[in-house]
């Protein structure tokens, strides 16, 4: 299932929120109505943190995290590392990171099982994304952009990449991460696919701007709906073919 909203009027809902398949953290402050589309959709299932991340309510590019962890920047108080272990589920490990590039969000995209990382990255924080995340790390960037946090989306059943990453890069990558990639855009055309969009196993949230053909993409990339993926992708690239014929 996938869900457009908007925080307060921006449709870059991937800055102010993070989802995984244990927690959801939401950006203190926004809309009753940003916050209810996330309870109607995950409530029952997995909390969701009202949360500021070193005094900052851009919580989706601070942090990166699944299942297993969650990394949060060296800026991040100990009153608001304090709520976080207080809220989140006693299997995440929680770990606060000393990191040059402290905007996490944007540096690590990761699943459950594989991370890819800003090439910058230090070693020690490769470590840490290791143990903590319990995942496979891998430097990479996507369609040469270093910040693989902000073009790239991620969940266990599939990937959305930057439009314009190459068809030998899309195949690179999904050989690494070992799930579908398909290259795609949110919010009306925008590359910045991080910002757009947050995933995970079983539901995905969207900026308010993301057009019906977008969505049904993001659907079908991350196995959200019934029938063949690789079927409704190819409709929905014909259709597009068919429009600008």
């Amino acid at each position: 299932m996938a869900v457009r909203l908007q925080y307060e009027n921006s449709s870059d809902i991937g800055v102010f929120s993070k989802l995984t398949n244990s927690y959801c953290l939401t950006a203190i402050g926004g809309s009753t109505n940003f916050y209810s589309a996330f309870e109607s959709e995950l409530g029952d299932v997995i909390p969701i943190v009202h949360v500021s991340i070193a005094g900052t309510r851009i919580v989706g590019r601070l942090t990166a995290g699944n299942r297993h962890g969650l990394l949060v920047p060296a800026g991040t108080t100990d009153q608001e590392l304090q709520h976080l272990r207080n809220s989140l589920p006693d299997t995440v490990a929680l770990q606060r990171v000393e990191e040059r590039l402290s905007a996490l969000g944007n540096v690590i995209v990761c699943n459950d099982h594989v991370a890819l990382v800003h090439p910058d990255v230090d070693r020690e924080t490769e470590e840490i994304i290791a143990d903590v995340l319990k995942v496979e790390v891998f430097r990479q960037t996507v369609a040469d952009n270093v910040l693989v946090g902000s073009y790239c989306a991620l969940s266990n059943q599939g990937g959305i990449v930057h439009p314009k990453t190459s068809i030998q890069s899309q195949d690179e990558l999904s050989s690494l991460l070992q799930v579908p990639l398909v290259a795609g855009t949110v919010n009306r055309g925008s590359e910045v696919i991080g910002a757009g969009l947050v995933v995970n196993d079983w539901c995905a949230f969207a900026g308010m701007d993301t057009t019906s053909t977008e969505m049904s993409v993001i659907e079908a990339a991350f196995k959200l709906q019934g029938g063949d993926s690789a079927a409704v992708i190819g409709e929905m690239r014909d259709a597009l073919i068919d429009n600008w014929a």
